[in-house]
């Protein structure tokens, strides 16, 4: 099945950052439009926010609530990225997209996964 997912690691913790708020959007005609609103699992992991199948290639963005983040784990700790925008090309509605994130208080590294 093809979808688009994501998966988030806190590397400050060395854990899986769970209860995170993640949106996803597709662009449509020049505007976003919101397609799924999740909280990510105990795994650090949306496993599913949309199933590809019954749509077209695209231009998609995952919002990732950062700041709500580090401020339910510690709120001495200040999020410099207080949200981070992922955008990305769906170019293949057959393969399945995968978007880790690796996050810190001070950066994060995002890829396409397997």
């Amino acid at each position: 099945m093809s979808d688009i997912s994501t998966h988030i690691l806190d590397l400050a913790l060395g854990k899986p950052a769970a209860g995170v708020g993640v949106k996803l959007l597709r662009l449509e005609d020049e505007a976003w439009i919101e397609l799924a609103d999740q909280k990510t699992d105990a795994d650090g992991r949306c496993r599913k926010l949309i199933s590809l199948e019954d749509t077209a290639s695209a231009t998609y963005r995952i919002i990732f609530d950062i700041a709500a983040y580090y401020s339910c784990i510690n709120n001495s700790r200040l999020a410099l990225y207080p949200d981070i925008y992922i955008t990305f090309n769906v170019s293949d509605v057959h393969r399945s997209y995968h978007m880790p994130l690796l996050l810190s208080p001070n950066g994060y590294t995002t890829y396409r996964g397997s």
